[in-house]
């Protein structure tokens, strides 16, 4: 067991549960901490020897069906690099199969979506996502985790946007352009309101089980949000990721991440959440400036963490200096760790964020 990773203990009778005051969660209230708070998304992954040793024996699908897997990869990853945050193990996709679509995930390249959705008569007969008895193997998965890790540290969970998870569901897979995408919002706003709202009712019941299973805050995931103009975000897609974000539950924060936003960054943070995630592509200190007194994670490009480490130090330094300018600041990548990254470049990073001090200008 690492140094960072305590043995599990009940909190005593009306005592509340020492994550309350961890400086990921005070940052998420915009309240001062000693240090700043790391965690890193994809940190449970392909760079790790672990998780790559695991996926030989099962397939993608199958580790995250699995909650004792699922668990055992979050948690092997927060103690590996000794984080300030778990998030669970599962995958944005996966509420997407009991709606009717032909999820798969091929072992090499990116998912795919097989019956794509093409006209309104295809989104007519999408079935209700239905996560309590549909995903219940990721309720376990939070369960089993948050009973594993270190009870002083706290559990994200997280689904994907309803733009990200439509424009997956009718482009068949990734794109560059959403040519589909953007066709069939324009084509047919009835038809594409329709399909946001059913994926609104479901994500908004997926994330809140999440809370309820054991995750101390909660992630949206915007990641194909940067593909539209400021005009067309406001008109299709802020209305629906609001109604997503104002129906979690209270009690566990939100954290509203997105790529490609700058260009309509305040357009972005008013669809609500605790924290807004912030890309590679805009410097956290401007960033900050527009997001006002609200919470900031991120920012640091991934491909620097392929970087000798006096870069990795000099870069990550920027983002703390700036990020340091108010309180409520998370560090994080712009984007998930790329699965050529080195552990050690990790593991540097996250003892360096610790270790950095406003007072070291």
């Amino acid at each position: 067991m690492s140094a960072h990773r305590q043995a599990e203990r009940p909190a005593a009778a009306g005592t509340p549960p020492a994550y309350e005051d961890s400086a990921f969660l005070r940052a998420c209230r915009g309240l001062p901490n000693e240090a700043t708070p790391v965690w890193l998304m994809r940190q449970a992954g392909r760079y790790m020897r672990q998780y790559r040793a695991l996926r030989e024996k099962v397939s993608f699908i199958e580790l995250c069906r699995a909650p004792h897997l699922a668990a055992e990869v979050a948690v092997t990853a927060l103690d590996e690099i000794g984080a300030d945050a778990a998030i669970l193990f599962s995958d944005i996709l996966l509420i997407l199969a009991p709606m009717g679509m032909e999820l798969e995930y091929p072992e090499s390249g990116g998912p795919v979506l097989r019956n794509p959705l093409r006209a309104a008569a295809d989104v007519d007969r999408l079935s209700e996502a239905r996560p309590r008895e549909s995903l219940a193997f990721v309720f376990e998965a939070a369960r089993e985790t948050r009973a594993a890790m270190n009870p002083a540290l706290p559990l994200i969970g997280f689904c994907g946007a309803p733009f990200t998870l439509a424009s997956y569901m009718i482009e068949g897979g990734g794109s560059r352009h959403f040519e589909n995408t953007k066709r069939f919002m324009y084509a047919d706003p009835g038809a594409w309101r329709a399909l946001m709202e059913k994926l609104v009712r479901g994500l908004t019941e997926y994330l809140n089980g999440q809370a309820r299973a054991g995750a101390q805050a909660l992630q949206v995931f915007d990641s194909w949000a940067g593909c539209l103009s400021p005009e067309d975000y406001r008109e299709f897609v802020l209305p629906h990721s609001r109604a997503l974000i104002q129906g979690v539950e209270a009690g566990a924060p939100v954290i509203h991440f997105g790529t490609g936003t700058a260009p309509f960054l305040e357009d972005f943070a008013g669809a609500g959440g605790e924290v807004v995630g912030l890309d590679f592509r805009v410097e956290m200190a401007a960033a900050r400036e527009r997001l006002g007194e609200r919470a900031a994670q991120g920012n640091l490009d991934p491909c620097v963490l392929l970087a000798p480490p006096e870069r990795i130090r000099a870069c990550a330094d920027r983002v703390l200096r700036q990020g340091a300018a108010r309180p409520g600041h998370i560090f994080n990548l712009g984007h998930g760790v790329l699965p050529g990254t080195p552990v050690d470049s990790v593991k540097r990073l996250v003892d360096f964020v610790h270790e950095w001090r406003a007072e070291a200008e």
